[in-house]
């Protein structure tokens, strides 16, 4: 009995061990991350980070404007989820309630296909398919556009979407669609009045899910979107180059000198990124316990 009791002491404290370096291992990396961003506004205005319209680190002065690379970084994902998030839905709906189970099952690995795809390989894929299409079906100048990266970030996003999705819609208890069509509801009536409300806290934490894949993502946009730093205009951005915060840091980090306020600003930029997608999860988590509190979960 002692024997056991050691044991599974052992374990326990070796599970704290593991989850305590995660912690630490956090904690460094924002550490870094926020202290290096820090350093940047000792001499440049923080102000000006913020609302600088212009990214011109080889200037004399140097420009550090955020602002066209975050609009950027926003019209790709919020193309990328208008484009994914209804296909990812209807996808899960398919599979989990209306697809016969072989077929479901044939659909399935080819969705975790997509998920393991290398990025650049995407990035292949749209640099030599979509940006031409883009650019002779729009007579575009060129098809290197924020629309070309939110229809490739967009194709990152599904298989996530998907997933997360088909799992919170299967959780939905069998009774309630029984009893559901007991009533008299038709299949569509069923899915769209029982099933959907029901699983709409996991459905809800796939599209934030979605989101934080296609904002944080840099080998794609890097290669589609045609890294123009310029503020573009709403909606027309979408045929227009842009240039994302991911692309810059991934770009401008290799060629900068260590030390330099370019090197700076670069980490400013990671730290902006890290805010952004860190509150996008806490809004996926909170939506998540909000509606599991209104079901009773």
């Amino acid at each position: 009995m002692m024997h056991r009791k050691k044991k599974e002491k052992a374990i326990e404290s070796t599970l704290l061990m593991v989850s305590g370096v995660t912690v630490v291992a956090l904690f460094l990396l924002c550490f870094f991350l926020f202290r290096e961003g820090y350093l940047l506004f000792g001499d440049y205005s923080i102000i000006s980070f913020l609302t600088e319209t212009s990214w011109y680190p080889s200037s004399s002065p140097a420009k550090f404007g955020l602002l066209p690379l975050l609009t950027g970084s926003l019209i790709v994902t919020a193309g990328a989820i208008v484009l994914s998030v209804p296909l990812g839905l209807a996808s899960a709906i398919y599979i989990s309630e209306l697809a016969d189970p072989k077929i479901a099952q044939l659909i399935k690995p080819f969705v975790e296909i997509l998920a393991g795809i290398p990025s650049v390989v995407y990035g292949f894929f749209g640099l030599i398919v979509v940006v031409p299409l883009l650019q002779d079906l729009l007579d575009l100048p060129t098809g290197q556009t924020a629309l070309a990266g939110s229809i490739m970030l967009g194709m990152m996003a599904l298989p996530t979407i998907i997933s997360v999705s088909e799992d919170a819609i299967n959780s939905v208890p069998t009774a309630l669609k029984e009893g559901s069509l007991a009533l008299g509801s038709t299949k569509w009536q069923t899915i769209y009045r029982v099933v959907l409300p029901a699983a709409l806290s996991g459905i809800s934490a796939a599209v934030m899910l979605g989101i934080g894949r296609a904002i944080g993502e840099t080998m794609t946009v890097m290669m589609v979107t045609g890294n123009t730093a310029i503020i573009p205009g709403i909606p027309e951005g979408l045929f227009d180059p842009v240039r994302t915060m991911t692309a810059t840091i991934a770009l401008e980090m290799g060629e900068v000198p260590q030390g330099s306020e370019h090197f700076h600003a670069l980490f400013a930029v990671g730290a902006v990124l890290f805010l952004i997608t860190f509150m996008i999860n806490l809004i996926a988590d909170s939506v998540k316990k909000k509606y599991r509190l209104q079901e009773g979960v």
